[in-house]
């Protein structure tokens, strides 16, 4: 009886929580980041990837494993296990004016994986939703030239709400020796879009310009960073996240924080684990291999 006074008490407040943030999605609508925020956003981006690049000068520094000198063997043990590693960027989310800089960073392992096997995923442009639906409805390949690809895609965020995204995205591939490969992601545009619009089965769009449409500012800009680090047995995987949201408006605090704070970490996480999921789907040590996902927070990164 009581467990069901409980699921009671749930059910009634995600009908509320839906109710309200269908309220708020229809009346408060942001103009887009403000031009403080954007420069805000820019300076932290160009200070992290500043880091970035050093760290990806030399082999010993490459991986974030570095950052944790005092486990670094506890950490490769459980990476080798399976499991997804996440810490913060510093402290997340970073307040600007009228918005939020959010800083992730993960670590797994996909044994028996080549970095050319995790390229064949991540680079298939036009199969994104193959390997990581529900976040990404769609995807498709706009132009690549060597290895720069203008990429379009549709992201999927849910949390008691959905929203959808369309964007553009600049990505690079670039490497400090055939062991150790990275690659950065840029937004170049972000579109809010309807849900009925996705249900319709549209694409997103192939052009380089996306129409205007409703911003409730959920997500403004992301960046994405990933590095692959080759061992004789598999393939490490750092994938580290910096985007820019909205701040959390007066009044909505106890319903759109949680959306505007945890789905950059959640999902940092289900990419993770899509991709060794899918890298190892595609090899033969699929089978042989457990897909554990279990995940730890460690402390915060300097």
């Amino acid at each position: 009886m009581i467990g069901r006074i409980s699921d009671l008490k749930t059910a009634a407040y995600v009908a509320l929580a839906a109710a309200a943030l269908l309220m708020f999605s229809q009346t408060a609508s942001a103009a887009g980041p403000s031009p403080q925020a954007l420069k805000a956003f820019n300076q932290y981006v160009e200070q992290a990837e500043a880091q970035i690049q050093q760290e990806e000068s030399s082999p010993n520094t490459f991986l974030g494993t570095q950052a944790f000198p005092a486990n670094e063997a506890q950490l490769e043990a459980r990476l080798r296990r399976g499991e997804v590693v996440v810490t913060s960027g510093g402290i997340t989310p970073v307040e600007v004016p009228s918005g939020l800089i959010h800083h992730w960073v993960g670590l797994v392992f996909i044994p028996q994986a080549t970095i050319p096997q995790l390229f064949a995923v991540l680079q298939n442009y036009d199969q994104m939703a193959r390997y990581y639906s529900p976040d990404v409805a769609a995807s498709r390949l706009v132009k690549r030239h060597g290895d720069d690809f203008k990429v379009s895609m549709r992201l999927r965020e849910h949390k008691v709400i959905t929203v959808m995204l369309d964007g553009l995205y600049d990505v690079r591939y670039a490497e400090l020796d055939p062991a150790h490969q990275y690659s950065v992601s840029h937004s170049m545009q972000l579109v809010e879009v309807s849900d009925d619009r996705d249900s319709g089965g549209n694409e997103p769009s192939d052009s380089t310009e996306l129409p205007s449409g409703p911003d409730h500012g959920f997500l403004w800009r992301t960046n994405s960073y990933w590095r692959f680090e080759q061992a004789s047995d598999g393939t490490f995987v750092e994938f580290e996240s910096i985007s820019l949201s909205r701040d959390v408006p007066a009044g909505w605090g106890w319903l759109i924080e949680p959306f505007i704070r945890e789905v950059p970490r959640e999902s940092l996480v289900f990419t993770l684990r899509a991709t060794r999921k899918a890298v190892l789907a595609n090899s033969d040590s699929a089978s042989a291999q457990p897909d554990r996902t279990d995940e730890i927070q460690l402390q915060h990164r300097p």
